[in-house]
């Protein structure tokens, strides 16, 4: 059990911090601000010209065993086994977000979780909030951490916001013992196992434990996820189901969002500003006027070209298998050439081949990179027990030869949808990076075509 420490409770502490990522940026500006100078430490410490860092493994870990707090980074696992000495040797050890929640004032914030489906949340609560009037916080998991003060500045405070959106990972999750006053969780299925011991259970009461923290008094849920209704036990006692009928379907259109996920998307969304007493948010004239230019995410179902015919959608935000499911539903009446494909987190894919499979309209699936192959298998199995199947199965050595072999068997109307249901960082830097040569790709077809 972590007790409720805050950022200000460390400004007269012997603090590390472990790990020198986004977060951990964050964390060293904060503590900075706070008049601490911490000891930094990071795995596999790139060369930094302003500040000494040690390795974990040459002696980091003996320096953080000589704090009395340490803060680590979301991507270092709280089930790791020298996470496990510090604590045994009395090390407090805290994540910055479960920190910042600790000092926050619960019922202004709301935290946004699920498997999938949390980022779009996250965009569309933030968004329709403005849009009525309030001065919005968007950040957390999703862009930029609460705490973080801009440079030579202090962080925002309750002085200037009134709202707090937090989109909140498993592994933010996980380091924190209180939670805001409202939960909303949009999808749960396996997902980061390696991070959360390998383990579904593990993974799912960690996603989930924002629900029964102190300071939540309520979960707003998708009903649409099977999983998240299995395991209702773990949402806290006090939960309201939402789904694609909750609200009038009308007051979501100018959002522009494809697919009916996304329409449970926004009505969790809605439903969790109305049950933080937005102002309007209950009023369907106001909530339809303040959805409208919402600008969407990224590499979400986001069109990128046309070429000959062919319309091309990243989708590079799908990381799993769910969100990949979605995508292809949103497709529904269309040819579709799948891209998938990335680095392993011992995902099953069978899931996803039986979808393809059964598919009703002309699909073929292009499988890159280090699950392609089990993507293929797992679309092959499927196809020996559906002998109507007609998804063809096509394995590729790169992303830039998918696009090519994609467009060329979507002409001359079809859909090419990159929506990989797997991470990035097997052969890029992230999401980004991975969208980037998408992009690049597409722009080497029309220009050669």
């Amino acid at each position: 059990m972590l007790p409720t420490t805050c950022w200000a409770d460390l400004a007269d502490r012997r603090v590390g911090l472990w790990g020198l990522g986004t977060e951990g940026a964050a964390n060293l500006a904060m503590m900075r601000s706070l008049g601490n100078e911490p000891v930094i430490v990071a795995d596999d410490p790139a060369p930094h010209p302003h500040e000494t860092v040690l390795a974990t493994g040459s002696g980091g870990l003996e320096a953080l065993m000589a704090c009395d707090v340490v803060v680590k980074s979301p991507g270092i696992s709280r089930y790791r086994s020298d996470v496990d000495v510090l604590t045994d040797a009395g090390v407090l050890v805290v994540g910055g977000l479960g920190l910042w929640l600790a000092g926050a004032d619960p019922s202004r914030v709301l935290g946004v979780t699920g498997t999938k489906g949390k980022s779009t949340t996250t965009a569309i609560a933030a968004h329709v909030a403005s849009g009525l009037g309030l001065r919005v916080f968007a950040g957390g998991n999703l862009g930029t951490p609460p705490w973080d003060p801009a440079p030579g500045d202090q962080p925002a405070s309750d002085d200037d916001i009134d709202l707090w959106v937090i989109e909140i990972s498993s592994y933010q999750a996980a380091d924190s013992m209180v939670a805001p006053g409202v939960v909303a969780v949009t999808s749960l299925s396996p997902d980061h196992l390696p991070w959360h011991g390998g383990d579904i259970a593990t993974y799912y009461r960690d996603k989930l434990s924002l629900c029964t923290h102190h300071g939540a008094h309520l979960t707003i849920a998708s009903s649409v996820s099977a999983e998240l209704v299995a395991h209702s036990h773990l949402l806290g006692p006090n939960v309201q189901w939402v789904d694609d009928t909750t609200y009038d379907p009308t007051w979501a259109q100018g959002l522009g969002l494809r697919g009916g996920h996304n329409l449970v998307n926004a009505n969790i969304a809605r439903a969790a500003l109305v049950a933080m007493g937005v102002p309007g948010a209950d009023d369907d004239h106001a909530v339809t006027a303040a959805a409208a230019g919402f600008a969407g995410l990224e590499s979400r179902l986001s069109h990128v070209a046309t070429v000959d015919g062919v319309e091309f959608i990243d989708d590079g935000l799908s990381t799993n298998v769910l969100p990949t499911l979605a995508a292809l539903d949103a497709m529904a009446g269309r040819r579709v050439a799948l891209i998938a494909g990335g680095s392993d987190r011992g995902l099953d894919y069978r899931m996803l081949g039986s979808a393809l499979a059964h598919r009703p309209e002309p699909t073929a699936v292009f499988t890159v990179y280090t699950t392609g192959p089990a993507i293929a298998g797992a679309t092959r199995s499927a196809l020996a027990s559906h002998p109507d199947g007609t998804v063809e199965v096509v394995e590729c050595d790169d992303l830039t030869a998918a696009v090519g072999a994609a467009w060329r068997w979507a002409r001359p109307d079809g859909v090419v949808l990159l929506s990989p249901a797997a991470a990035s960082f097997d052969a890029f830097d992230d999401y980004r990076h991975r969208s980037a040569v998408f992009a690049q790709a597409i722009e080497a077809l029309a220009t050669h075509q």
